[in-house]
């Protein structure tokens, strides 16, 4: 029996929510933010006298929890849901567990980005509102604006989810998460140190953050890499890709690229630092291998995104030049900021152009 191949044409637009996806996402806003109403109202009985933020039991751990838990249910539904819509069929086509650790993936991100963004929000607006208590009705109407925006939000961005969103995805969190470490960490010295120490502290929201933005994000790239697959076959199989093995190789190198940033947030520096310094180590590899073997892998693709690889190149070499003892300009926090910043921003230069290949505009 024939297949049909579902892959999207190189040079067909990225699918986009249909009327049928906004619809539903303004619905399921509506009912999470008549759950949020009751939500906050019993937040409001049973925790009088809240404040936006600054303490441990503030009005934005509770929202936190709250949008965590609709953004959890949202994008479990909705990313079930989407493998039939326009342009995401050829997800059916994967294996079962592949296809449940996607998902797994998928909802944990999303979870964990709406508990970091809702409680990074509230802790800035806590700045402006210093000491604002928050009443039973301002409990109401703010956690039914917070649980039913946060579930549009993450029912769109699940719905029709391409390469390029999950690697805006990827950076958002990333980006989010440990900026929320920093704010919020015990050690407002941490950066004398070095990056890792961000999640030593032990039973601190901060760590537990920070452990937690490396783990899910490791997991998102495992499931990154199935869109990089899907993708680089379909440019394979359209003759625009020149290397057929490169569709099976750069995948592996990205899922073992996740599972090395996993294990950094698993491994906590403090806990087992050999493990943490491999698993760092081996992430910083696979990116070379990915980078410096682009030639060979992405034969095919724009010149433009060579001129680009080879910057990025000279950049990791220059910050390990400065890096070095002999020279000792840069600190190892520093090195490792930029690091991590190179990495993630040639990722997204990649996706980038990987979904312009073939396009002659």
């Amino acid at each position: 029996m024939s297949t049909v191949n579902t892959s999207p044409r190189p040079d067909a637009a990225p699918p986009t929510p249909g009327r049928k996806a906004e619809s539903e996402a303004v619905y399921a806003a509506f009912a999470a933010g008549i759950i949020g109403a009751i939500y906050g109202l019993l937040v409001g009985i049973f925790a009088p006298d809240l404040q936006l933020a600054g303490v441990a039991d503030s009005f934005s751990v509770w929202a936190a929890c709250g949008a965590a838990a609709v953004a959890a249910v949202a994008s479990t539904l909705e990313y079930w849901r989407s493998r039939d819509r326009p342009g995401q069929e050829w997800r059916r086509s994967l294996p079962s567990w592949k296809y449940i650790v996607n998902t797994v993936s998928v909802v944990i991100v999303h979870t964990a980005l709406a508990f970091v963004a809702v409680y990074a929000l509230y802790r800035v607006l806590a700045m402006g509102f210093i000491g604002l208590p928050i009443v039973t009705f301002w409990a109401v109407v703010l956690m039914s604006v917070t649980l039913g925006l946060t579930t549009w939000f993450v029912y769109l961005s699940v719905s029709a989810m391409t390469t390029q969103r999950m690697s805006s995805l990827l950076l958002a969190f990333i980006a989010i998460g440990t900026l929320t470490a920093m704010v919020t960490t015990p050690d407002p010295k941490w950066w004398t140190i070095h990056f890792s120490h961000l999640g030593t502290f032990e039973d601190d929201l901060s760590s537990w953050v920070f452990n937690g933005t490396l783990i899910a994000a490791g997991l998102l790239v495992t499931t990154f890499a199935v869109y990089v697959a899907n993708d680089m076959r379909a440019l394979s199989e359209a003759g625009i890709l020149e290397n057929p093995r490169a569709v099976r190789t750069v995948p592996v190198l990205f899922v073992i690229m996740g599972i090395m940033l996993a294990c950094v947030g698993i491994f906590p520096v403090d806990v087992n630092m050999p493990a943490h310094n491999l698993s760092a180590s081996g992430m910083a590899v696979m990116y070379l291998v990915l980078l410096i073997g682009g030639t060979r892998f992405f034969r095919g693709m724009p010149r433009t995104y060579f001129v680009a690889s080879w910057a990025f190149l000279a950049a990791m070499v220059a910050s390990v030049i400065l890096f070095i003892p002999a020279i000792g300009f840069f600190s190892l926090t520093a090195f490792e900021i930029i690091v991590f910043a190179l990495i993630f921003g040639w990722i997204a230069v990649f996706i980038r152009f990987l979904g312009v290949a073939g396009r002659k505009d």
